[in-house]
């Protein structure tokens, strides 16, 4: 239970249950968390990626990428793509357990919540206005702008050692905190296939009371977006010698 593949899938998991979970205790009703804001939901998904850090690179993944668009631009870094799709399959498996755990935990809340949009809200990302390439370029810069400053924190530039122990992780969820507070206001910020589609899949499959439909037309613009941008920020730094 000590593998690259098992630290992605279980630090996935457990960036998606706190992350899903703070948008759950934001937007459902008789949740005490109830309507407490963007500020919140910004902070509870870069203590997500925090703790999916750590766990991730405790059970085997050093790298802790829990992002397809990450591994992806570490494949671009490097040159070599052989574990692309391993490590995409234990990325979206984890952030559907995530997603499943999320629905588990706030059972008897689904049913008092009327709004079907607020219940996909809390799986999936949309666009607050829709412009599909806007919104596809809103993913991109975000998701580029997580590599390329993650690639800045642990580069030679920065520290010749890297950032002292254990710092590394918090760097990086101030990074997401960011972004979600500066860049997120547009489409929610995925920032990250896995953690969109994964939740989206378990919206559609589980039997939440009233849910509506999983909105399937803009599912492709996170996945796009974020491959994108985590390919090109992937080639700028490649080219920097970062």
């Amino acid at each position: 239970m000590h593998s690259v593949w098992f630290g992605e899938f279980l630090g996935t998991l457990m960036l998606v249950l706190l992350g899903n979970g703070v948008c759950a205790g934001v937007t459902l009703r008789k949740s005490y968390a109830a309507d407490s804001g963007w500020m919140v939901i910004t902070t509870g998904w870069a203590l997500g990626v925090l703790c999916g850090v750590l766990v991730a690179q405790a059970f085997g993944s050093p790298g802790a990428n829990l992002n397809p668009a990450i591994t992806l631009a570490a494949a671009v870094i490097s040159g070599n793509y052989s574990q692309v799709f391993v490590l995409w399959s234990a990325q979206l498996l984890g952030a559907m357990g995530g997603a499943a755990l999320v629905a588990l935990h706030y059972g008897p809340h689904w049913k008092l919540t009327p709004d079907p949009a607020a219940k996909l809200g809390i799986f999936c990302t949309n666009a607050a206005v829709r412009s599909p390439l806007f919104n596809i370029f809103s993913e991109a810069l975000g998701t580029a702008v997580l590599v390329v400053v993650a690639g800045a924190i642990f580069s030679r530039g920065v520290s010749a050692s890297g950032p002292a122990a254990g710092l590394g992780p918090w760097l990086v969820a101030s990074l997401v905190w960011g972004i979600g507070l500066s860049l997120g206001g547009t489409t929610g910020y995925a920032i990250n296939p896995a953690r969109d589609l994964g939740p989206r899949l378990i919206h559609a499959l589980l039997p939440i009371p009233g849910k509506g439909g999983s909105n399937w037309s803009y599912a492709p613009i996170p996945i796009v977006g974020g491959l994108a941008g985590g390919a090109l920020a992937g080639l700028l730094l490649r080219f920097a010698h970062l």
